[in-house]
């Protein structure tokens, strides 16, 4: 049989324990209202915030962008190395086309020369000619 003792042990262990569970249960509940009311008073007091909620969807919709942008940068350095080399290439053949503007200077100036000696021998008949003589 149970003792008037045994059964107020009990009931004061098991009043204590629901005493301790609603403590926490409020605490719980006061941390879960304080984290709801600060959220709000962010949105409310930071226009940005608005912006930054729709990050994750703007980020979302830019993603194969970004892949391929990702894809690019990439293949950058396979890019600079060739175009480094074609431009090494280019300094190297700098002298060669010098000669080679030289080259068409020299023959532009022979033609320039073969030119006016021709127009020089084409004008000078008909400076020598005589003037056609009156019909006697």
């Amino acid at each position: 049989m149970a003792t008037p003792s045994s059964s107020i042990g009990k009931k004061g262990k098991s009043s204590r324990e629901n005493t301790a569970k609603t403590m926490v249960s409020d605490q719980i509940s006061q941390a879960v209202v304080s984290t709801s009311n600060l959220l709000h008073l962010m949105h409310q007091s930071s226009p940005s915030q608005a912006r930054l909620t729709k990050l994750p969807k703007n980020l979302l919709a830019k993603a194969s962008t970004i892949k391929n942008t990702g894809q690019v940068l990439e293949q950058m350095p396979s890019v600079i190395s060739n175009f480094d080399a074609h431009m090494e290439n280019g300094l190297q053949s700098v002298p060669h086309l010098k000669t080679i503007s030289q080259l068409l200077e020299k023959m532009e100036s022979c033609q320039l020369r073969s030119l006016s000696k021709a127009e020089l021998y084409s004008e000078e008949p008909e400076q020598t000619r005589e003037p056609p003589k009156a019909s006697e």
